[in-house]
């Protein structure tokens, strides 16, 4: 009989490490909120690009929800570049 694994997740399912997961969850989220407010605000790409500070395929790869390509120092500099501040908020894991 086959196991099934069970994950709170696709993160934790796709990642090593809770860390790794964690990061991925945070980069993933901050990406949502940008991709939100250039949806809410009707930028094209172009416009969106140019207030972030980006390129347009760099927008592209972000509505796209290409997590593996921004790092968290990049979607906070994007945030800040369209009068956004990233809040960070700690909060305690479930253990399992």
């Amino acid at each position: 009989m086959t196991t099934i694994d069970q994950y709170s997740s696709v993160w934790d399912a796709i990642s090593d490490t809770p860390e790794q997961a964690a990061n991925l969850r945070a980069r993933s989220e901050i990406m949502q909120k940008i991709s939100d407010i250039i949806k809410e605000k009707g930028w094209t790409q172009t416009e969106a690009a140019a207030r972030c500070g980006v390129t347009q395929p760099r927008v592209n790869d972000l509505l796209r929800g290409r997590v593996s390509r921004f790092s968290l120092d990049a979607l906070v500099n994007m945030s800040t570049a369209i009068g956004r501040r990233v809040h960070i908020e700690l909060e305690e894991m479930e253990v399992a």
